[in-house]
């Protein structure tokens, strides 16, 4: 990723921090609509699974400049991802669904570059987290 993309990615969350409730709602209603047989897999409530993307994605962001450094994070969260019955192709779903609710939390700020450098950050983190899962 360019330092550009980089700097895209922490702009555009900068602005998602202030509706993180409306889109954490919006991410996982297209989750469930593209995947309706990922609902069983969530247990908890959606508002604390909320918080926990939230705090994943806070991790993510915060760390765009060194992302290999999350390595061994994500693969543990991989692994248990998979333990709980989340398949290899959910996460193509899961980038799917993260890129619409951006685009709806962030309006007309989400332009293709944008665009582009979330989904090159998102293909990172699930081929990191896929690794953990194998």
């Amino acid at each position: 990723m360019t330092a550009d993309q980089r700097r895209l990615i922490r702009d555009s969350f900068d602005s998602l921090r202030e509706v993180s409730g409306p889109f954490v709602l919006l991410f996982y209603g297209k989750l469930f609509e593209l995947d309706p047989g990922a609902r069983p897999l969530f247990h908890n409530d959606i508002a604390a699974q909320g918080r926990k993307l939230m705090d994943m994605l806070t991790a993510v962001v915060e760390s765009i400049d060194d992302l290999a450094s999350m390595r061994s994070r994500l693969m543990e969260l991989g692994k248990k991802h998979s333990e709980y019955g989340v398949r290899a192709e959910q996460y193509d779903t899961l980038t799917e669904a993260l890129l619409w609710s951006l685009a709806q939390a962030a309006g007309a700020d989400f332009d293709p570059p944008t665009r582009e450098a979330w989904r090159m950050a998102l293909h990172s983190i699930c081929s990191m987290m896929k690794a953990g899962a194998a």
